[in-house]
């Protein structure tokens, strides 16, 4: 069957410089494409030429007759007035889908999106509902491809599992830009990176991210050797160019031509194998003192609903806390109480004297007209970074902006460069506590990977919220879960947190914030309800294990009990005495699991 799309020669330029040149894309039926690329590299500009929104420089764009294409944009706006339904009807407006199916389409997208109310006002949703919401616009047309441009930006855990699964049951192909890598792994169907440092200007493997990064690994090493074979080559003519050959016949004529070849495609093979990353390094200080904040049965209310309650923690110098739960469970607020920006409804909280703590917003944006140089460096043309004065093109630099950028507005960088200008900010601040509110939004890979080396060296406290899963294992040393619902827990791990909530039977999925109040899609306040919990969540994991426990203790015991009736230590009294206690050991290990099993037995019936 042929390709729904298929592009060819594809180039695009932004001012002089080119995004991409001669490349071809190609989308099939049941294809899930994740798209990837460092930032400015033209993944956004690609989408929007695939969906025709934008002509491309040179090549073309055909679409199979008849197919429909929704594309759902980085940032989801919505204009005033309009609510969750009117948005999806209109969509249906521009849809093949008959009107006389509108009504049910329209409940069935939008019950599976987790919306319980159409009638709320779409400018009011949070950042996570209105993405949710902007996804079911495009889906709702039922198109043969989805083109999806960071979706799970603002998405929170739960909404970012939710696309998942709506992406792995769906009948369409679609293509999504994305940094998570957690998300692409469990997606993709196949993977394409658009980077200048392939020759035909993208890589494109069947499977997910890790089979993407395996045949990543083979061709950048086959092109090593290939460029140390060139380089050798090419050193060769040069010096038999040195010793001033005469090009008066053709066979010396043709070896002059084939080393000015040689050293061209050299040269542009170094060109596009040459790379950068960006030097974040968040500077902590010098304090000595272990404990830096200290919460005591701390609560907060907002709009007549409990956020969280009796949250009792101290946060000291090296922990790495994640701080994760739904849209409007309360992790923004949670950030602005540790702040001071906020004060807590109940209880206390009490910081280290002259604590210096540095907070990354979310929802900080960046003046569009202001020019990068001044982004960087607002007071003069040198910024002070770890008592050192830097040229602002030398820390421009460093986050990897060309001299020629610095004159540029703000507002024609990639949302993954403005990122870059904000991180550069936070550098200048040496802080005891970090305090980071989705700092990956926007981000390319290369970049999330220095950021968290740079987080995993920072000596002070750290406290993230992030929805990027492989982020949140890899840096956080404990993490704190909150429901939305009053309820707050600690744990180990990411996964240990999804156990809980699946234990303590709790639904998310009513839960939102506005920029007034926190509440659900629907019209009032969640009134989700918590169902009774028979078991702790300490014992619910206990008992989980307890079988296996006790058939591995029983093994033992009956080891134990075959090398205390073993004749050959009969005689030998020190042998006999040992394996007499390890039996008694183990038959009392053995005691003890049948008895707490029992016990928790008896709490659940």
């Amino acid at each position: 069957m042929p390709p729904i799309l298929n592009a060819q020669g594809i180039s695009q330029s932004y001012g002089a410089a080119p995004l991409f040149r001669n490349i071809a894309f190609t989308i099939a039926q049941g294809d899930r494409i994740g798209l990837i690329g460092p930032n400015g590299s033209g993944k956004s500009t690609l989408l929007q030429i695939l969906s025709g929104a934008i002509e491309p420089d040179g090549g073309e764009v055909a679409l199979r007759k008849r197919a429909r294409l929704s594309h759902v944009q980085q940032e989801s706006q919505f204009a005033a007035g309009q609510t969750v339904r009117t948005v999806v009807e209109a969509a249906l407006g521009r849809s093949a889908v008959p009107t006389d199916e509108w009504p049910a389409r329209l409940a069935e997208t939008l019950g599976r999106a987790g919306f319980e109310s159409f009638e709320v006002a779409a400018e009011s949703l949070s950042g996570g509902w209105r993405k949710r919401l902007a996804i079911a616009e495009g889906v709702v047309q039922q198109p043969d491809i989805l083109l999806l441009d960071e979706p799970t930006n603002h998405l929170d855990l739960a909404g970012i599992e939710w696309l998942e699964q709506l992406l792995q049951s769906a009948s369409f192909a679609s293509v999504v830009v994305s940094h998570d890598r957690y998300f692409l792994e469990n997606v993709a169907t196949a993977m394409v990176e658009l980077n200048r440092a392939y020759p035909d200007g993208l890589l494109r493997v069947t499977g997910n991210y890790s089979q993407l990064l395996e045949e990543k690994e083979a061709f950048l090493h086959a092109q090593a050797k290939h460029q140390d074979a060139l380089e050798n080559r090419v050193h060769r003519e040069i010096e038999w160019l040195r010793r001033g050959p005469k090009a008066r016949t053709s066979k010396s004529k043709a070896r002059i031509d084939k080393a000015n070849q040689l050293i061209g495609e050299l040269a542009d093979l170094n060109a596009r194998t040459r790379t950068a990353s960006a030097g974040i390094d968040f500077s902590a200080t010098d304090r000595k003192s272990r404990r830096l904040i200290e919460l005591e049965n701390v609560a907060f209310d907002v709009g007549g609903r409990t956020l969280f309650q009796d949250l009792d923690f101290i946060l000291t110098a090296g922990m790495r806390v994640g701080l994760v739960g739904p849209n409007g469970s309360g992790k923004t607020t949670l950030l602005r109480l540790l702040s001071g920006e906020l004060t807590p409804t109940a209880g206390e909280i009490r910081t280290a004297d002259s604590l210096q703590i540095v907070y990354f917003d979310q929802n900080r944006v960046l003046d569009p007209e202001v020019t990068l140089r001044r982004a960087l460096a607002p007071d003069s043309d040198s910024v002070i970074y770890q008592d050192r004065v830097i040229h602002v093109a030398s820390w421009a630099a460093r986050f990897l902006f060309s001299g020629e950028q610095l004159n540029q507005p703000v507002g024609r960088l990639s949302g993954g460069e403005r990122a870059r200008v904000l991180i550069a900010g936070l550098m200048l601040q040496p802080a005891d506590v970090l305090l980071l509110d989705e700092p990956t939004n926007d981000l390319d890979i290369p970049t999330l990977e220095v950021l968290e080396e740079s987080l995993l060296e920072f000596r002070g406290a750290l406290v993230l919220v992030t929805h990027d899963r492989y982020l949140l294992d890899r840096v956080s040393t404990t993490v704190v879960g909150l429901n939305g619902l009053g309820a707050a827990g600690r744990f180990a791990d990411y996964a240990q947190w999804e156990v809980w909530q699946e234990e303590s039977e709790i639904s998310f999925k009513t839960v939102d914030k506005t920029p007034d109040r926190e509440t659900s899609p629907a019209s009032g306040p969640a009134t989700t309800v918590i169902a009774k919990k028979k078991l702790s969540y300490l014992e619910a994991r206990e008992y989980a294990t307890l079988e296996q426990r006790i058939a591995a203790a029983e093994e033992e015991l009956e080891a134990a009990r075959t090398a205390y009736e073993d004749p050959a230590i009969a005689s030998d009294a020190k042998r006999l005495v040992s394996a007499q206690t390890e039996l008694h050991d183990v038959q009392q290990l053995v005691d003890q699991l049948y008895g707490r099993w029992a016990e928790l037995e008896t709490k659940i019936s």
